[in-house]
Parts: structure tokens; C-alpha cells; sequence
């Protein structure tokens, strides 16, 4: 970042987008991920207001999609980049930005999946090719909205596809919680021993998280663990789990995670 393009305009024209907003984006969500969500927000607003002076709706669509820790003003981004996808017609960023609000509509995902990876413009100057950087997140965003409208088999089926691909190619700051979201999968469904399978799932992504240091998918897994032990009645081992996670974190404490962990360990036996 500190070094920058050569002019204004030479990776947008090569790439399609602004690497150094790219770059300020990826630097937002290492600082969220390390448990740092208000240095994260402030790390994401300033890429967004760098990125609004370049005029460039693409690169734009980049900045606003930084997580920010699902606290209040996400929306409106989310929001935004809707706008913005209607506006440039990018199918990939409409969808990831419907997915988030709708939680998923009720259309053929499988379809929209393909168009969505593959985008066939990504600015006026770029040759057309295949774009995979938000792969995987869209993918969850997709498991998520299928499982919202009760399509569970689809859902399980595409989480267990994104970690076969994250696990070939790469993208593995993302196994912890594709972990995570394929154990609530699990827990969903109806077959006996699938809360030992869900629990299994947790603990691999609490491990996996340990191990990078990422500490936000690492909360959001020890409280979906957490209710786990409770309901089985083990609200000692649900709360000794939590709080030595949640005893990380200082700052950020009005975001929704937080919040989550907090009213569950304020919950009585």
C-alpha cells in the first residue's frame, strides 16, 4: 500500500480494479479476523473513501465488501454495493449482496453460481477472464441463503464442494468458517448422531482458527459450540470454552459476535 501504483489509473487498467484498494481491503479483513474489529472499520472506511475518489465502480464494489464485523453500518454498505452492481450490471456483486440481505432468494443458485464466478466484463480496458476472488464467501453466502429457504440437502452439498476447492486451491483463511457453517449445517439435520459430527466440525474450526491466529471465525465457532454443550447440559465446559475466547477481545465489544458471546455467558445454568 505504502508503495502504490505508478500512476493513478496502471493496475486498474491491467487488472480491472485498483490493487492498492484491493490491498486495503485484504489489510481490513486480516485486522478483523486477528480480533481487531474497530481497527478493521477503520481500516475499511478509509479504503472506501480512497476508493470513491478513483471513480471506479468496480474497485468501489471491492472496498464495500470488506467485512465489518456484522455491527451497525454494514448493512448500509451492503446496501450500496447493490446499488452499484444494479448500476454496472456485475451479477457476481448482486448476488453476494442479495445473498447477505435476503439471506438467500428463492431462484435457480446453481445457475446464478456459475454466472457469478465467471463475470464476463470487469471494466472497459480488461480482457475477459475467469475471476475468481470472492469465490468463497459467495459460496458461503449462497450455503446460507439455500439453508434460510429450507434447501438443507443443497446447502450441505455445496459446503462440502467449497472445502473440497479450498483444500485443492487455496483460499484457506476461509476453512475455519466454511467448518463452522457446515456443523450448523450438520446440527440442522435430521439424522441421529449429528450432533457429534456438528460438535466435531466445531472443533476442527476452533483448532484451524487457533493455528492462524484468526480469532473472529475462532468466537464465532466457540459460540455455536457453546450452545451445543449447553443444550447436551454441560453449561461449565460451554462456559469455560467461551470465556477463555471472548477474554481476547478488547475492543469491538458493541459488535454483533461479541454481543452473542456475551449474552450467552450472562445466560444462567
Amino acid at each position: 500500500m505504502r508503495c502504490g501504483p505508478r500512476s493513478d489509473r496502471t493496475t486498474t487498467n491491467y487488472l480491472g480494479f485498483d490493487g492498492r484498494i484491493l490491498a486495503g481491503a485484504i489489510l481490513a479483513r486480516t485486522l478483523w479476523l486477528q480480533g481487531y474489529p474497530d481497527r478493521a472499520v477503520e481500516r475499511a472506511l478509509l479504503t472506501v473513501e480512497d476508493a470513491e475518489v478513483l471513480n471506479h465502480p468496480l474497485t468501489l464494489s471491492i472496498a464495500l465488501r470488506v467485512p465489518l464485523g456484522r455491527r451497525p453500518g454494514a448493512r448500509r454498505g451492503t446496501h450500496r454495493s447493490s446499488f452499484l452492481a444494479c448500476r454496472i450490471s456485475f451479477p457476481w456483486t448482486l448476488s453476494r449482496a442479495r445473498a447477505r440481505l435476503q439471506r438467500g432468494a428463492r431462484h435457480s443458485s446453481r445457475q446464478r453460481k456459475q454466472r457469478c464466478r465467471k463475470p464476463a466484463i470487469l471494466s472497459r480496458r480488461a480482457s475477459c477472464r475467469p475471476y475468481e476472488l470472492l469465490t468463497t464467501p459467495l459460496n458461503i453466502s449462497f450455503v446460507q441463503g439455500l439453508a434460510a429457504t429450507g434447501r438443507s440437502a443443497e446447502a450441505l452439498s455445496l459446503i462440502e464442494e467449497t472445502i473440497q476447492q479450498v483444500e485443492t486451491g487455496g483460499d484457506l483463511c476461509y476453512m475455519a468458517e466454511l467448518l463452522r457453517v457446515k456443523g450448523n449445517l450438520v446440527l440442522a439435520a435430521p439424522q441421529a448422531g449429528t450432533d457429534e459430527e456438528a460438535e466435531l466440525c466445531f472443533r476442527r474450526s476452533l483448532d484451524l482458527s487457533d493455528r492462524q491466529g484468526a480469532r473472529a471465525w475462532e468466537l464465532r465457532s466457540a459460540i455455536d459450540l457453546a450452545f451445543l454443550l449447553a443444550a447436551r447440559g454441560r453449561h461449565d465446559a460451554a462456559q469455560a470454552l467461551l470465556q477463555s475466547i471472548f477474554a481476547r477481545f478488547g475492543e469491538g465489544l458493541e459488535t454483533a459476535d461479541l454481543q452473542s458471546a456475551a449474552r450467552l455467558l450472562a445466560t444462567p445454568n
